[in-house]
């Protein structure tokens, strides 16, 4: 293998660029995921209660 074929072989592999891709959808994931909760956050703990409230 000549240094110009592994510098070839570097340009074409895909798995920094995978793992970039990952990274950008579990941002978004996160994003998503703590909006959903600061705008439900009290539904949810209005509904939490309600089940205690309920229990024995």
């Amino acid at each position: 293998m000549t240094i110009r074929t592994w510098i070839d072989s570097l340009r074409t592999r895909e798995e920094g660029q995978t793992m970039a891709e990952y990274g950008v959808v579990l941002g978004v994931i996160t994003i998503a995921a703590v909006g959903a909760f600061l705008l439900l956050g009290q539904r949810i703990d209005d509904a939490i209660n309600a089940v205690v409230a309920l229990l024995p």
